[in-house]
């Protein structure tokens, strides 16, 4: 398996791309290289992924000591929140990864041809030099045996070494301008300008549309809920600008496969959050405004940390505004907007009709969506890092290793969601006190339990096919099958609302997830679009 990507020929073996999924499926537990790329770029991905909804459960678990009141109007606020920053940031996120890691691929091949270039006028120059010593050797003074070592003695001269040293000097500047020195990377440029953007966007919709946005979440004017939810979400909205300015950085590290410099700067904005939790929550009696200062001062910490770290590795200004590549970002970006609407209306839905049962419904409904997504998001470290490798591997054309990579990542997630399964079903077991002390809130969390378990290894699953998807930059397919997944899993979300209520929720989710993975399932184990080589055919 260690050399699974050295051939750039299609793999022809699967007639039936649907086993594909099964190949080499004994070495899912062995750590050869093609293991070590992908944990090394998984594991800190999947930790920095996962630190937002981990401090956002912390928050909920302070918050919830206030009383159920204060946690159903943070949960609703939080939701909303996410959903909105998923739907200005997740498509730009996405294909900043694809693009930078395309655009890094191709300097390295550009770079590695020039290398391998003057290598090649350096052998020639050698040849040429030893044949002229050759020429010019005494005959008279040696043994045939002699004449043949002459060669072997002129590489020794000052000449050829310094030929070599120049060649090996001239490599090695080579490889600086890409390892070391700063790139221009236009797709990094661009990913910064369009997050600036649209947090100032996400911010000035939430900040001045507070009300009418939490109504639409079924938030109704003589809620208790109201007035607290609101100055929460505003708040909360000042850090929307370095929430996008962060994930879009943390994409252009994706596109770099280092992953290991944001999870740092992540985990300590976040650790700073938690600290200011209970100071500004409790001691300093701001209650949930507390909360919201607290999350809004470690997001601009996270986004100035990586600015600055950014900074080292990249030229912000592109030689030219034509290298920016704003169609196309916004082409593919389009695309992946229609698909998370529909991702983000199917979730925001489903929060907004618990939230219509009351405060006791949404104070349960909260922790258990947060643990869900936390949980779940963990499997996302997964999909950034087959999305990196198949970015790279897709513009190399070695589709070995694109196949290697997507089928080993998937059994990967498997056995990850499995594993989280456990895990979280005995801990919401004998957890759940920590969220709340309502015996109400408590019963209704038991009952969801089941439903946050049982889909983890489903949602490991559509998560990294996500990943996949992008990699093989596949964005059409995955937002026309989103759409429609998500359409159907609407319709199911309001019927079994209606007939089971909070538990109708939580089994329409289960089904939403259902059909998610096997949207991903589809497209590669049918051999379409850029995994058509699977079934022979030949790939531009």
């Amino acid at each position: 398996m260690d050399d699974i990507g050295s051939s750039n020929t299609p793999n022809n073996k699967w007639k039936m791309p649907l086993f594909v999924f099964f190949k080499d499926a004994r070495l899912v537990f062995k750590l050869d290289a093609l293991s070590r790329e992908i944990l090394g770029i998984a594991l800190p991905s999947a930790l920095a992924v996962a630190a937002d909804p981990i401090a956002s459960l912390i928050d909920t678990a302070f918050i919830g000591h206030l009383g159920p009141v204060e946690l159903a109007a943070a949960g609703v606020s939080i939701a909303l929140f996410n959903q909105a920053s998923r739907i200005f940031i997740f498509p730009l996120v996405s294909i900043t990864t694809s693009f930078v890691a395309e655009e890094d691929t191709i300097q390295r091949l550009n770079t590695e041809a020039v290398e391998n270039n003057l290598t090649e006028k350096c052998k020639a120059k050698l040849s040429e030099v030893m044949h002229e010593d050759y020429m010019h050797q005494d005959i008279e003074k040696g043994t045939p045996k002699e004449i043949m070592e002459v060669p072997k003695e002129s590489m020794a001269g000052s000449d050829t070494n310094d030929l070599v040293s120049s060649s090996v000097t001239s490599g090695t500047k080579l490889k600086d301008k890409v390892g070391n020195k700063k790139r221009h990377i236009a797709s990094a440029t661009t990913a910064l300008i369009f997050g600036t953007i649209l947090g100032l966007l996400q911010a000035a919709i939430l900040i001045f549309g507070a009300k009418p946005l939490l109504a639409a979440m079924g938030v109704k004017h003589d809620s208790p809920m109201l007035q607290p939810a609101e100055k929460y979400l505003r708040l909360r909205s000042f850090g929307a600008p370095a929430v996008l300015l962060s994930l879009a950085m943390q994409g252009i590290f994706r596109g770099f496969k280092d992953t290991t410099t944001p999870l740092y700067v992540i985990v300590t904005g976040y650790a700073f959050n938690v600290a200011l939790d209970p100071i500004l929550i409790f001691k300093l009696k701001l209650g949930l405004r507390g909360a919201a200062f607290s999350h809004v001062l470690s997001q601009y910490m996270m986004a100035f940390t990586l600015m600055l770290i950014l900074m080292k590795k990249v030229h912000l200004l592109p030689p030219s505004i034509k290298d920016l590549q704003i169609f196309r970002f916004l082409k593919n970006g389009g695309l992946l907007l229609a698909r998370v609407v529909a991702v983000t209306f199917c979730m925001t839905f489903a929060a907004s009709l618990a939230a219509r049962l009351g405060s006791i419904p949404m104070a349960a409904f909260q922790p258990l969506l947060q643990i869900w997504l936390a949980s779940s998001l963990l499997a996302d470290g997964l999909a950034v890092a087959v999305q990196a490798i198949l970015a790279c591997s897709f513009t190399e054309k070695d589709y070995n290793k694109t196949t290697a990579a997507a089928t080993r990542t998937l059994q990967m997630s498997f056995v990850l969601g499995v594993g989280l399964s456990l895990a979280v079903g005995v801990g919401l077991y004998f957890g759940a006190g920590i969220f709340s002390k309502n015996i109400d809130v408590l019963h209704l969390i038991q009952i969801g339990v089941p439903f946050v378990a049982a889909t983890q290894p489903l949602n490991s699953l559509a998560f990294v096919f996500d990943g996949v998807n992008y990699g093989a930059s596949d964005f059409a397919y995955s937002a026309y099958s989103l759409v429609m997944v998500s359409i159907v899993s609407i319709a199911t979300e309001y019927f079994l609302y209606k007939k089971k209520q909070f538990i109708g929720i939580w089994i329409a989710l289960s089904i939403y997830m259902v059909l998610r993975m096997l949207a991903g399932v589809w497209r590669m184990g049918t051999g379409t679009g850029p995994w058509r080589y699977l079934r022979g055919h030949t790939m531009p």
